[in-house]
């Protein structure tokens, strides 16, 4: 079953590589016995993706993305192998959105005339406050 992106973009199966792999650290018996970690690999380069999509997700500056271009995530949150595939599946569908997300840029602005009167008047405010807190003599 194909990874839905958005309404006109998916990931083919085939283009997904998941292994499975034994959980580390605590769990006893089963996480010393079960492979129910999953390791996902994407390779960016490589897949049907747009364009766009693709730039996108290779200019990212994150720690799961390889110089090679491909995306590497590892899960093993749940005690099942079927779990820690949905869970890879949907960071790796959260990672992508968030990439090709067109962030607005900020318009610079000056305060206004009378939010600087008010800046002011409160340091002074303040300023009094403190000078009263002197030695009384």
């Amino acid at each position: 079953m194909p990874l839905a992106i958005s309404a006109g973009v998916t990931i083919p199966d085939w283009q997904l590589q998941l292994t499975a792999i034994r959980s580390q650290g605590a769990g006893g018996q089963n996480v010393n016995k079960v492979n129910s970690a999953i390791h996902l690999r994407f390779d960016i380069k490589s897949s049907t993706l747009p364009d766009f999509y693709k730039q996108r997700l290779l200019a990212l500056s994150d720690h799961r993305v390889t110089e090679d271009g491909v995306i590497v995530l590892k899960s093993q949150e749940h005690r099942t192998q079927e779990k820690n595939r949905e869970e890879a599946l949907s960071r790796l569908k959260a990672m992508i959105l968030e990439a090709v997300k067109i962030k607005k840029s900020r318009k610079a602005t000056k305060p206004s005339r009378n939010a600087k009167k008010r800046r002011v008047d409160e340091k002074k405010r303040v300023g009094t406050n403190k000078a009263l807190r002197g030695k009384v003599l």
